[in-house]
C-alpha cells in the first residue's frame, strides 16, 4: 500500500474541505466545538438538542450529496471508495460539526441491512437513514450475555406472520431517542446456541417496549436498559435467514469495531494544545509521550486502511485489529491528558480546564473499549481468525441451547 496522497486524493481533499468551509465553522486547535455533546449533562434537554443538531447537520450533508459515501449507488451512496470516507472524516473532525447519533445507523445498521436485508427493507429503511430521518440502535447485549453473546436468552416465538418477543438487553446505546433498532433474539432454544438466534428490525414504538436510561460515571444516561413484553414484530421485519441471526450479528459487529477503530473524539492536534496550555509542552518526558500518542494514532490510521481496503468483500475479522489498538489507545491517551493536567485533573466541571471536557474524555473512555466486544473478545478473534492458532474450549458449542446450564 502506497501511503503518499494520489493527485486523486489531493484532488479530492480539496473539494471536501472547500464544501465543509461553505457549510460549517472550522474550528481551532483545543478548540471545543460549537456542537459539542457533553456526556455530563445526561438531561432529556441536552439528548434533545443534540439529537436535534445531529439531525440537522446530517440533513445539510444529505443535500450536499456527502452520505453514504462508500454504499451502493442503488442503495442511495455515492459507491466511493473507503479512501474518500477517510478523507471525509478526516476533514470533518476539524469542524463545527455535530454528528453521533447516526454512528449506529450509517455506520453498523446500514451495511448490515446492504448485505443482508431485503429489497424492500433496503427501499424502506437505507434512504431514510441518510436523510437523517431516523436513529438506530443495537439491541444485542443482555444482563446475562455480554462477551458470550451467543448466550442471549430473549426468546422470538413464531405466531403466524408475526413474532413474539420476550426478553431484556442492556447498555444499549441511544434506546431513548432512537427510532429503530436491529435486535437478536432466540428463535429456536433446541438448535446450538449460534444457530438458534434470529435478527429483527424493531421499531422502537411498538407496544411492549420499555427503555429506562442508566446513569453513568460520567454523569450521562447515555446507556438503557431495555424490556420487550410480548412485542409483536411482523416476519417481513425479519432481517437474513431464520437461525442465521449470529451471521447478521457479525456484519454488524465488524462494522462497529471499524467504526470504533477509526474514530476518537480527541485528535492529535488537540493534545498539543492541552500540553500548551497547560505549560508542558517543553516537558521532554511529555514530549515523548505526544510523540508516543502521534505514532498510535498513525498506527491506527494504516491498520484502518488495510482493514477497509478488502471492503469489497466485507469488512473481515482484521476490524477487531483496529478496535483492539484503538482501545489502546484510548487507555493510553486518557492517562496522557490527565498527566498534562496534573493536580488540576481532580477538578470537574466548571472548575476544570474546558468546563471538564478532558475528564469526560478520560471516564468516557471505557464505552468506546467495551462497545463491540472487549479488548480480550478482540484478542480472541485476532488469535483464532486472523492468526489462525487452536481456538479456545468450547464444550458446549453443539450442544442444544436449552440444555445448556444458566
Amino acid at each position: 500500500m502506497d501511503f503518499e496522497e494520489t493527485d486523486e486524493e489531493r484532488a479530492f481533499r480539496v473539494e471536501v474541505r472547500a464544501w465543509l468551509d461553505a457549510h460549517a465553522k472550522r474550528r481551532e486547535a483545543g478548540e471545543q466545538s460549537d456542537h459539542s455533546y457533553m456526556p455530563g449533562d445526561g438531561s432529556p434537554e441536552a439528548d434533545a438538542l443534540h439529537v436535534g443538531a445531529c439531525k440537522e447537520w446530517q440533513r445539510v450533508l444529505y443535500e450536499g450529496g456527502w452520505t453514504g459515501i462508500t454504499w451502493p449507488v442503488e442503495a442511495g451512496g455515492r459507491g466511493g471508495p473507503g479512501w474518500q470516507q477517510r478523507i471525509f472524516n478526516e476533514e470533518q473532525s476539524h469542524y463545527n460539526a455535530a454528528v453521533g447519533v447516526f454512528a449506529v445507523g450509517i455506520g453498523m445498521a446500514g451495511p448490515t441491512i446492504i448485505v443482508w436485508g431485503s429489497p424492500e427493507q433496503q427501499e424502506r429503511f437505507l434512504p431514510a437513514m441518510l436523510r437523517g430521518d431516523d436513529v438506530w440502535c443495537q439491541l444485542f447485549s443482555e444482563p446475562g450475555a455480554g462477551s458470550d453473546l451467543a448466550g442471549l436468552r430473549t426468546r422470538a416465538e413464531r405466531d403466524g406472520d408475526e413474532w413474539t418477543v420476550n426478553g431484556q438487553k442492556v447498555w444499549t446505546s441511544g434506546a431513548h431517542y432512537s427510532d429503530w433498532g436491529l435486535l437478536l433474539a432466540r428463535s429456536d432454544p433446541d438448535a446450538p446456541k449460534h444457530k438458534g438466534i434470529t435478527a429483527f428490525l424493531l421499531d422502537m414504538r411498538t407496544p411492549g417496549i420499555d427503555v429506562r436510561p442508566l446513569r453513568q460515571i460520567t454523569g450521562a444516561s447515555h446507556f438503557n436498559e431495555v424490556f420487550l413484553t410480548d412485542v409483536r414484530i411482523p416476519d417481513s421485519m425479519r432481517v437474513g435467514p431464520l437461525g442465521g441471526g449470529w451471521r447478521v450479528a457479525n456484519t454488524m459487529l465488524s462494522n462497529e469495531r471499524a467504526l470504533i477503530g477509526s474514530g476518537g473524539r480527541v485528535g492529535f492536534r488537540d493534545l498539543v494544545a492541552l500540553a500548551k496550555r497547560c505549560g508542558a509542552d517543553d516537558d521532554p518526558v511529555v514530549r515523548q509521550e505526544l510523540a508516543r500518542s502521534y505514532t498510535r494514532l498513525q498506527l491506527i490510521k494504516w491498520l484502518g486502511w488495510r482493514a477497509r481496503s478488502r471492503k469489497d468483500q466485507g469488512l473481515g475479522p482484521e476490524a477487531s485489529v483496529v478496535k483492539l489498538a484503538a482501545s489502546r489507545r484510548l487507555e493510553y491517551d486518557g492517562d496522557l491528558v490527565m498527566t498534562l493536567q496534573g493536580a488540576e485533573s481532580m477538578l470537574y466541571d466548571d472548575d476544570a480546564i474546558q468546563h471538564g471536557y478532558w475528564q469526560q474524555q478520560f471516564l468516557g473512555q471505557w464505552s468506546s473499549r467495551l462497545g463491540g466486544g472487549t479488548e480480550q473478545i478482540q484478542r480472541n478473534v485476532i488469535g483464532e481468525r486472523v492468526l489462525g492458532l487452536p481456538s479456545e474450549p468450547r464444550p458446549g458449542k453443539d450442544t442444544p441451547f436449552r440444555e445448556l446450564p444458566s
